[in-house]
């Protein structure tokens, strides 16, 4: 891509330009040249956790057992070995859950679309094993909610609990955990928050596709509409996963997206171009020329700009170190996390902004998991919210 911007890789660490390095083979020249450069002075305990902190390690194995093994050391092969494993039955796992939960919403009239998980896992990458998640994402209608809640808790589930019933105007997804199965669900009746404006769900609907890893029908979202979704989903998390970053790519390439569509939705224009810079500059993702004319955009450039920052920082977070001084650690991790604020709330609009402050000071879910109170007692997360909201923050690590 030129555009005369590019990203300052001379901020980036050894272990991380690897990581992404290894993300971007495409073929055995690549291996080859790979195997070549090489570092020999690699952190491979730091290299591990990066590619835990940004979801990728079950890519980097299937790429990493093709070179020369006697460049990798083996206890890494043998750790992302591991990580892969576990990962392929967790998504097995899933993949059996979202196929049961389909049923039982489909024969009780109830339309659900899956919106991540094996079905993008298997869409993007063509192989479930190569794609983490951690829980299901499902979307289905308002109108719907109440009774896909009755069926989550006959089927075991266990909701979060909310304080003063706030789902719609403050949420845009309420959370259940099943504690046999170990399965959590996200169930969502928009897919972005309040007041984002989104497709309405028969939208959707009409522009599903069904997936192919399951024996009973489970649907998700149409091609443009899962590229939209997760543009607007990693600028709201500030990309500080690259699993996000590579889902993009992946979609780039196969070139299986509209390419008028962002320009079209003058809401995504700024965020699908920042995707696409960051996509081209750290994968060397290939662009269009429509793509190419978002890329230029100012906006899109200082955002891409800001998000970098948090792709090389947020990394680093969970590495803290016993012999670290716990006072200078806090303050470390509360200014990166102010500071991941400050961007989230730049990407606002002046609408989203006003409703952002009124939600600070409004309970949530996070303050009930803190401290349990009574229903009846409820009304006291209101002065105490600034109390709770600092002792996680002085007990937890950032974005952990």
């Amino acid at each position: 891509m030129d555009n005369n911007f590019n990203l300052d890789f001379d901020l980036i660490s050894k272990e991380l330009c690897l990581l992404l390095e290894i993300l971007k083979i495409e073929d055995e020249n690549s291996i080859k040249k790979l195997s070549i450069e090489l570092p020999k002075d690699i952190d491979w305990e730091k290299f591990l956790s990066l590619t835990r902190h940004h979801r990728v390690y079950p890519l980097i194995y299937s790429k990493l057992i093709k070179i020369d093994e006697k460049i990798v050391p083996s206890h890494v092969i043998q750790t992302l070995y591991n990580d892969y494993k576990k990962n392929t039955f967790q998504m097995l796992h899933l993949s059996g859950e979202m196929e049961q939960v389909s049923k039982v919403f489909t024969e009780n009239q109830i339309r659900l679309l899956f919106l991540k998980g094996p079905v993008i896992a298997a869409d993007l990458y063509g192989d479930i094993s190569l794609r983490t998640s951690k829980d299901l994402d499902i979307l289905i209608q308002i109108t719907d909610l109440k009774r896909a809640d009755e069926f989550l808790l006959i089927l075991g589930y266990e909701r979060e609990e909310i304080p003063f019933g706030k789902w719609k105007w403050m949420n845009h997804h309420v959370t259940y955990f099943h504690p046999q199965k170990r399965v959590e669900i996200e169930l969502h009746w928009r897919i972005h928050p309040y007041p984002t404006k989104v497709p309405n769900f028969n939208e959707l609907w009409e522009r599903k596709r069904i997936s192919e890893i399951t024996s009973y029908p489970v649907y998700y979202l149409g091609v443009d509409d899962l590229f939209l979704f997760l543009v607007e989903h990693g600028a709201r998390h500030a990309w500080f996963r690259l699993r996000w970053l590579v889902d993009i790519d992946q979609i780039l390439r196969k070139r299986i997206t509209n390419n008028n569509l962002l320009q079209k939705n003058q809401q995504n224009n700024h965020s699908g171009g920042q995707a696409i810079i960051l996509a081209s500059q750290l994968f060397n993702t290939p662009i269009n020329q429509e793509m190419h004319l978002l890329s230029t955009e100012k906006r899109s450039r200082k955002q891409a700009q800001m998000a970098y920052f948090f792709i090389i920082e947020m990394g680093n977070l969970n590495e803290l170190e016993p012999k670290d001084n716990l006072a200078n650690t806090l303050l470390t991790n509360m200014k990166k996390y102010f500071s991941l604020n400050r961007y989230l709330f730049s990407q606002k609009s002046n609408v989203h902004k006003f409703i952002f402050i009124i939600k600070l000071f409004f309970p949530s879910s996070i303050d009930v998991n803190t401290l349990k109170l009574p229903k009846l007692l409820h009304f006291l997360y209101f002065p105490l919210r600034p109390f709770l909201w600092f002792w996680r923050k002085t007990r937890y690590k950032v974005l952990k």
